[in-house]
């Protein structure tokens, strides 16, 4: 089954230095029916203006994904950790039993983009842990490259979750296929562009597709695509 969720089934918000866009209830906005799928619990899409940001904050019990696009992103945590990423790379962190971080869009004169997501850990009370990995944008065209994984590789974070995130820059009239394992979710988040799932359900900038009991799924680039796609468990939980 493909739910597709268009731009307006989310909720998009904007002041004086951040625009977002919610996939999931967050923040003020909240929907009861649309609160995780599995075990994803937010995907939001910031853009933030230079020398602004998030300041410093609590998270606990959650592996938090942020993910470059355009511009820059500096992390820092109560652990010590410090780490600037653009396009080409990948923070997670893990929260665990407590910690304390800042979000800054350091540049001084460019906006910068970034997909935040948040998962719920396999196992609680995890020690608190940041690492930043760099992959090979090179890799991205016309097929899906994993960028977060349970298990670490080369340019691959490591998430105590059973997910994987890839990403995919998808030229026009090509396609690939996802062949997905039984009991399992996939969610499709466009980027940039707009793609054809199973030849039916048209998606773009920012819509998304929640995609339960489904063997293979069937993506078609419409225009020139940049896409996430994770696979997790259980996803019509």
């Amino acid at each position: 089954m493909i739910n597709v969720f268009k731009k307006e089934d989310g909720h998009s918000a904007s002041n004086d230095w951040v625009e977002s866009h919610f996939s999931f209830s967050f923040g003020n906005y909240y929907d009861s029916d649309n609160v995780r799928f599995g075990p994803m619990r937010v995907l939001n899409d910031d853009t933030i203006q230079p020398n602004k940001g998030f300041g410093i904050h609590p998270h606990r019990e959650a592996e938090v994904v942020s993910i470059a696009i355009t511009g820059q992103l500096k992390h820092e945590d109560s652990l010590g950790n410090s780490g600037v990423i653009e396009f080409g790379q990948v923070q997670r962190m893990t929260a665990g039993t407590g910690i304390l971080h800042s979000e800054i869009n350091p540049s001084e004169t460019e906006p910068g983009r970034f997909l935040q997501l948040w998962f719920f850990p396999h196992t609680k009370q995890l020690p608190p842990s940041y690492e930043d990995v760099k992959f090979d944008v090179n890799q991205l065209t016309n097929q899906l490259l994993p960028v977060v994984a349970p298990s670490a590789s080369a340019g691959v974070a490591m998430i105590h979750q059973d997910v994987t995130i890839y990403l995919s820059k998808l030229e026009q009239g090509k396609s690939l296929d996802f062949n997905q394992e039984e009991d399992r979710g996939i969610l499709v988040y466009v980027i940039s562009g707009a793609a054809y799932l199973d030849n039916e359900h048209l998606i773009g900038k920012p819509d998304s597709a929640r995609i339960t009991n489904l063997s293979s799924l069937h993506i078609k680039a419409e225009e020139d695509c940049f896409f996430m796609l994770i696979d997790l468990p259980g996803g019509d939980l």
